[in-house]
């Protein structure tokens, strides 16, 4: 029986990757955290039984605690509560389904703790690769990418060892915007940026993919995950979301993961890895697919990818302003407070103002994260 903690149990990642603990039966769910959805957070403490559940809003889990006290649980709230989650002595296994550099904590707490840590929290390596990669290392904690671009990485990377990667080419599908100019994005709305033509997920990441600073992320993140320097590594549209990623290795031949765009399926290999379970769904029907084109990402129009190169380049805290900036101007843009292409111009913006940090601490970090806030509010 596999014993799993959740951070982010709510969302996307999270109810995924409950959906593959009841199909498969086999893992058992100790502790779960939310940020403050406690109306599905309940109902998932009265399906999977956890021991331990965590919101980050005080007063959601006041109200929670009062909703589920007939059962044998407890309820813990903000960063103790995070954190009390992720060591929870009966887990293995910690899925960082939560959104933003709130995962960081957690996910150090946790590799100290001796966790495996499927990883689907982007923002902890952009912003603290080189203080997360070196400690799972030194801690012998496996780091499991459930991103599907990393987790095709991981796989193509699966019986290769000690073989040089020569690049890594990473897939994009392109997003709803895919062959526009910057003057056709002018009055994008909301509802037309959260149009996905293949993948269901959560609003941010969405939006994230819409404008490539999703891609951008990832690239920040495979740099820390398969220790390749930004300039092997290379982003590729794949419009129809088919080929997942690929790597070339220094004789030329690549290997690549191909499957139908189901976040069921990394989350999974994550979870069980090195073995692979059944799992229901679609599969490739390749008579009916018929062809996979790829095309070059317009870095131009889609400004955010250039700019995270921008940010690996310059090192230091400059990634983490950039992930801070995107964060609070996507969600300006989803409270309708800002234009679709002022997300890119607030992330250069803050990129070009931010004082410089080399090897910033996580207190760094978060503060950092704090004062690209501050300006944003002070100027949008």
């Amino acid at each position: 029986m596999k014993r799993i903690a959740i951070l982010g149990s709510t969302g996307s990642i999270g109810t995924q990757t409950l959906e593959i603990v009841r199909e498969q039966r086999d893992i058992e769910v100790v502790a779960l955290a939310a940020g403050s959805n406690i109306e599905l957070l309940e109902k998932q403490i009265r399906e999977f039984h956890p021991a331990l559940a965590a919101v980050w809003d005080t007063q959601a889990a006041g109200k929670l605690r009062e909703n589920v006290k007939d059962l044998d649980v407890k309820i813990s709230a903000g960063m103790e509560g995070l954190l009390e989650v992720a060591v929870h002595p009966d887990s293995k296994i910690l899925v960082t389904a939560i959104v933003g550099m709130l995962g960081i904590r957690p996910t150090v707490a946790a590799i100290e703790a001796g966790k495996a840590i499927a990883l689907a929290n982007k923002e902890t390596l952009v912003t603290a690769g080189h203080i997360i990669m070196p400690l799972a290392k030194k801690c012998g904690v496996p780091i499991l990418p459930v991103d599907s671009e990393h987790s095709a990485i991981f796989q193509s990377l699966n019986g290769e060892h000690g073989n040089k990667i020569a690049k890594i080419l990473l897939t994009a599908s392109g997003g709803p915007f895919r062959g526009k100019k910057r003057e056709e994005l002018t009055d994008i709305r909301v509802e037309d940026a959260l149009k996905h033509p293949n993948w269901s997920m959560g609003r941010k990441i969405t939006i994230d993919s819409s404008t490539m600073v999703n891609k951008g992320l990832e690239v920040i993140e495979a740099k820390w995950l398969f220790e390749v320097e930004p300039d092997n590594i290379q982003v590729v549209v794949q419009p129809q979301s088919v080929i997942h990623s690929m790597v070339e290795f220094e004789d030329g031949a690549v290997i690549a993961q191909l499957g139908t765009p189901d976040m069921r399926l990394p989350i999974q290999y994550a979870l069980y890895y090195p073995h692979r379970r059944p799992l229901s769904g679609d599969r490739l029907d390749f008579y009916a697919l018929k062809n996979i084109s790829f095309e070059e990402p317009d870095m131009t129009t889609f400004r955010g990818l250039a700019l995270a190169y921008e940010a690996i380049a310059r090192g230091g805290n400059i990634p983490t302003v950039y992930n801070a900036a995107n964060e609070r101007a996507v969600a300006k843009f989803l409270n309708r407070e800002i234009k679709y292409l002022e997300i890119a111009e607030i992330i250069e913006d803050c990129m070009s103002c931010a004082g410089f940090m080399p090897e910033p601490s996580i207190e760094q970090i978060l503060e950092t994260e704090k004062n690209v806030y501050d300006y944003i509010e002070s100027r949008w």
